[in-house]
């Protein structure tokens, strides 16, 4: 039943993305604000995962790029997303839990710290991308370095 509904919402959701983007594309002023968010997905099924990464790639100014797995057995799946109206991460999160939800309603109860929601801190490693708390193997000066001598 939540697909007869989630479908027409996502249609509007992706004509307003649209318009927004076309606006700011072609306005004076840019205000794009470019972020990788770490999403921690509460669906788990891999229906579910396609049909959310598809519906956030579909959604202009938005693209799932990647799926990494919790750094702990116990942690969930994190969806890496890259947002081009990115100057709130907060909201960012916010659309992007509102969107999870309303294709999986089952997942309203399920709090997997989602950031900048309840109690959850937005701390910068939850947006910056590379994660500034994983160390670099090696920089490319350093890469470089090494295959001159």
């Amino acid at each position: 039943m939540h697909l007869f509904l989630y479908i027409p919402w996502l249609i509007l959701q992706i004509f307003l993305a649209g318009y927004a983007t076309a606006k700011a594309a072609f306005g004076f002023a840019t205000p794009f604000h470019p972020v990788v968010v770490r999403y921690p997905l509460r669906v788990t099924s891999n229906l579910a995962i396609t049909a959310f990464s598809t519906s956030i790639t579909m959604t202009p100014g938005t693209l799932s790029i990647g799926l990494r797995q919790g750094r702990t057995a116990d942690a969930p799946t994190i969806l890496l997303v890259h947002a081009v109206f990115g100057e709130d991460p907060a909201e960012v999160f916010r659309d992007l839990a509102d969107m999870e939800q309303r294709l999986s309603p089952s997942v309203k109860g399920i709090d997997h710290g989602v950031p900048g929601q309840g109690d959850n801190p937005l701390l910068p490693k939850h947006y910056e991308y590379p994660d500034p708390d994983m160390p670099l193997i090696a920089s490319v000066d350093e890469a470089e370095d090494e295959h001159e001598d």
